[in-house]
């Protein structure tokens, strides 16, 4: 891993590591985990912050009890790809809560979606009502997940 500061050592690696499943770890722990006492652990975690390593901290929330157990990936193909009509997908997007992932994508079409709703005609409702209405949708295709064998935030 490179940094702007440069390279990040095996302390530093083993702090990312840790934190990446246990964010909410003491750093007692964490120093104890990776053989360094606390006051140094604590200043290299702060460094990582700071050089934007480290960008946050947050809860993983469960969606099958949040009521989101249904995830379509979504292709979609835009009818415009210039640079503004790309920069208003983009925007509007952003806006609709059911799409988890935005990514733009170098092939046949423009963009891939994780959607998450709560079932089939959840989906449909967001597919039909929102994700087409988005600037310069062209056409979608959904692939449906039966099962996710591995998810991870990093």
């Amino acid at each position: 891993m490179q940094t702007a500061s440069g390279d990040l050592d095996r302390f530093d690696q083993a702090i990312l590591r840790v934190l990446a499943t246990e964010g909410r770890i003491p750093v007692t722990e964490l120093a104890r985990r990776i053989g360094l006492s606390k006051s140094p652990t604590q200043a290299r975690v702060k460094r990582l912050e700071e050089e934007g390593v480290i960008t946050g901290y947050r809860a993983i929330l469960d969606p099958i009890r949040l009521g989101r157990a249904h995830v379509a990936y979504v292709e979609v193909k835009l009818s415009d790809t210039r640079e503004a009509a790309l920069q208003a997908f983009n925007r509007a997007v952003l806006a609709v809560p059911e799409v988890e992932e935005c990514h733009m994508i170098a092939s046949r079409f423009d963009y891939l979606l994780k959607v998450r709703t709560a079932d089939i005609q959840d989906y449909r409702r967001v597919l039909g009502e929102r994700i087409s209405a988005l600037p310069h949708v062209a056409s979608t295709s959904t692939h449906v997940a039966m099962e996710a064998v591995k998810e991870a935030a990093f």
